[in-house]
């Protein structure tokens, strides 16, 4: 196996502040896998644009002292750096006002980007930043370069910027589609597929040609649906601070076991487990460095 710190783990979309009330942290669901991917061992890599602004250099500078390489996230000179206005009044299930014509929906393919995904081992995007044209041609063109790399769509319903042509696209590149039990509901009627998950899972394996389908249920733990297994694991108990970016460490988690040849049962227990350790901190990019070097090991990395 090659050295895991050389396996690329691509994050691509967006990249923006979360903002509770007074207080703002990073966050962006394909940024949040980078950041892990990053934790768990691996070169994570996060693709966006933010502004030439203020706000974007703090991430930039965020990005960096946390040991990420910062080569691919455009600047914008025109557009602001994002934001998302995040209500924790419930912790377990928070709710999200996303802005609207940022930076990260303005985000262009180049020879460099594309270059870059020719060398990734994975790739992680979701649908929120394809809600923009410009960006989302140039994501789809960055996984037609990611020939060899893990694809995995993280489906991330936000607000109305999601429909069948989009959600048809991006799962006909993937490999992985990871997604909540609530948006299982929603993709069910948008797609005509049974809303059992089991019976959800296997048309989407069949239907779109994915390998494998991911379900997080929060509390109730996730399941993993393959062509020839299941996994189905309960939730661990968590104090649970927000949820914010504990699906984007599970998606990370789940990235890193698929990289290092794990069985689905390794798979689903890490990713279950990672999960659980953001649940329980505030923000969607704690330092967690040290507990998943504890976590890999208990589990036989």
């Amino acid at each position: 196996m090659a050295d895991l710190q050389a396996r690329i783990v691509v994050g691509l979309g967006e990249l923006l502040w979360d903002c509770f009330g007074e207080i703002r942290k990073p966050g962006g669901a394909p940024a949040n896998v980078a950041f892990h991917a990053r934790q768990l061992g691996h070169t994570g890599i996060v693709c966006s644009r933010v502004g030439c602004d203020a706000p974007g250099s703090e991430l930039v500078d965020y990005i960096v002292s946390h040991d990420l390489d910062i080569r691919y996230i455009q600047r914008d000179q025109a557009h602001a750096t994002g934001t998302v206005t995040v209500d924790t009044r419930r912790p377990d299930h928070p709710a999200y006002v996303i802005h609207q014509d940022v930076a990260w929906d303005h985000i262009e393919f180049t020879d460099e980007l594309g270059d870059l995904m020719r060398r990734a081992s994975a790739v992680c995007f979701g649908s929120l930043a394809q809600r923009s044209a410009r960006s989302r041609s140039a994501i789809q063109r960055c996984l037609d370069a990611a020939v060899g790399a893990l694809i995995v769509f993280d489906v991330n319903l936000r607000q109305s910027w999601y429909d069948r042509e989009r959600i048809e696209t991006s799962l006909a590149k993937s490999d992985i589609a990871k997604l909540n039990i609530d948006e299982v509901a929603v993709l069910a009627s948008l797609l005509d597929l049974p809303a059992a998950p089991l019976d959800f899972a296997g048309r989407l394996l069949t239907r779109y040609d994915v390998d494998l389908v991911c379900i997080t249920r929060a509390q109730q733990g996730c399941l993993l649906v393959s062509h020839d297994q299941a996994v189905d694991l309960p939730g661990l108990p968590v104090q649970v601070a927000d949820t914010v970016g504990s699906g984007d460490a599970f998606s990370a988690a789940l990235i890193s076991a698929r990289l290092r040849g794990w069985s689905l049962d390794q798979t689903a227990r890490l990713a279950n487990a990672a999960g659980a350790l953001v649940a329980g901190c505030s923000g969607a990019m704690p330092a967690l460095r040290h507990e998943y070097a504890a976590l890999l090991s208990s589990l036989g990395a």
